[in-house]
């Protein structure tokens, strides 16, 4: 009961800031929540001086409620559809994510970027922006204002790919289906994918290509379970060796993403209840809790955020964030001028 009467007043000030973003994130979508709540903890704590008696649960929100948030995220995820329908972009998406990720080590060496943001900003930028790197972070044991920094990356490039995007397509003569797959594959986060494709939409009526670049996303997306589970037994490898050197102890269960488990278990129990022909709306208010909660995350994860550092910091990041971007979407419009698709 001490326990919990420590974590509540943090949990609580999350929440007070949670709300009115995740309305934000609503009305703004190209932005999204998530930004929102960042940007208002680190602004909050400039002049929130008392956080001793919140600490404990700004903490708790910013590492377990962000867990749960992706656990919570599996049940958005009916394999058998993507499957069905993403298997056909499955060359480009390997191709996009190979890609970012190679760009993103590549210039960890050569720039001296530092390892968890370098590893952050890769895999948000090749698999799914915000919700991967909250997956990955806990696996890597990145702390609150590396995640800051990756969200930050990450955001700059979705809204300035929501606002070029649709035009840039149109200039380059994408069929509808072309402009599907280089939406799906070359944005970064889900809601920017789905504000992407909306616009294209809008600039050619009767078109239905929010549809096809939300499924080539969240076949992305899929790719969180294998990226999470090879950086855990990377980091497993590294701390059995330094343990085995004598620096330090090694733990299988603290290095280990058990919450992406349940994240499976949480994607295999939508499958197998759609399949059996339950209503797959049944699971929207456990997505929706996930959105909320990535939101009360990032809040808690602003709260913690120097915002004069992440300033100062920002420059390197924001390059890589850049390189893996562009990159991203030369390999998305080189594999499908390959496949014959544009």
């Amino acid at each position: 009961m001490k326990k919990i009467r420590e974590l509540v007043p943090g949990i609580v000030l999350c929440l007070v800031i949670a709300v009115p973003c995740w309305f934000l994130g609503k009305a703004f979508p190209v932005i999204g929540g998530p930004v929102f709540a960042i940007l208002a903890g680190m602004v909050i704590t400039l002049f929130y001086k008392s956080k001793q008696a919140t600490q404990a649960g700004i903490t708790y929100t910013s590492k377990k409620i962000l867990q749960y948030a992706v656990i919570l995220l599996g049940f958005g995820m009916n394999l058998s559809e993507i499957a069905r329908v993403g298997a056909s972009s499955l060359p480009i998406i390997l191709s996009t994510i190979s890609t970012s990720l190679i760009v993103a080590f590549l210039l960890h060496k050569l720039m001296r970027v530092p390892g968890n943001i370098s590893t952050l900003v890769g895999v948000g930028s090749s698999i799914c922006g915000g919700s991967a790197i909250a997956a990955t972070a806990p696996v890597i044991g990145a702390d609150d204002e590396e995640i800051a920094q990756s969200i930050s990356v990450i955001f700059l490039f979705n809204v300035i790919a929501a606002l070029i995007f649709p035009t840039l397509g149109g200039a380059l003569g994408l069929t509808n289906e072309g402009f599907g797959l280089f939406a799906g594959t070359a944005v970064n986060d889900t809601s920017s994918v789905t504000a992407t494709a909306a616009a294209w939409d809008g600039m050619h009526p009767g078109t239905n290509t929010l549809d096809a670049a939300t499924i080539v996303k969240l076949t992305r997306t899929l790719a969180i379970i294998p990226i999470t589970l090879v950086l855990a037994f990377w980091r497993t490898a590294r701390a059995k060796k330094q343990g085995n050197a004598g620096q330090n102890s090694f733990s299988l269960k603290k290095v280990f993403p058990f919450f992406i488990l349940f994240f499976v278990l949480a994607s295999v129990i939508t499958t197998v209840s759609v399949s059996l022909g339950a209503d797959a709306a049944v699971f929207t208010p456990f997505k929706e809790l996930s959105k909320f909660f990535i939101i009360m995350a990032m809040a808690a994860i602003g709260l913690n955020t120097n915002i004069v550092k992440l300033v100062r910091t920002g420059g390197k990041p924001i390059f890589m964030g850049f390189c893996c971007w562009v990159a991203i979407g030369a390999v998305s419009l080189l594999m499908q001028h390959v496949l014959g698709i544009w």
